[in-house]
């Protein structure tokens, strides 16, 4: 019986781990999606890793550093209408362990002169206690 119980116990704190660290993840999404929308660029770089060793990956190939990030979002939607409306959908969320997670999603951005999207991979880690984007691989 208390293997029972314990075995229980063990299962219900995972379930709870994974959909708290899940809940957190999408947060940063939301946040971003959010940010975005208000043309709020900076508020969207919130979600990345603030370091040197942050990765992206767009069609011009590997960047690393937070600000080169920032500085190439910046230069690719230099106003609000440009910018759209950002929705991520088909969110896929695998927590690899205690401090890192694999994220695979779409993107969508609805806009005047056209709407635009893809697919991105996301390498999340858990860097002081906050989900940050290390690698982003967008297309």
């Amino acid at each position: 019986m208390k293997k029972i119980i314990a075995a229980t116990l063990f299962v219900f704190c995972s379930l709870f781990w994974l959909a708290q660290n899940k809940a957190a993840i999408l947060k940063v999404m939301q946040t971003q999606e959010t940010a975005w929308n208000k043309g709020d660029i900076p508020g969207f770089m919130q979600g990345y890793w603030k370091s040197d060793s942050l990765t992206f990956i767009g069609k011009t190939g590997p960047e690393h550093g937070w600000q080169t990030t920032l500085d190439h979002y910046i230069k690719a939607y230099p106003d609000k209408s440009t910018m759209g409306q950002l929705t991520f959908s088909n969110l896929n969320i695998k927590l690899l362990d205690d401090s890192n997670a694999f994220v695979i999603g779409a993107w969508h951005l609805k806009r005047e002169k056209g709407d635009v999207g893809g697919w991105f991979t996301l390498l999340f880690r858990k860097i002081k206690g906050e989900w940050k984007i290390v690698v982003d691989h967008t297309s």
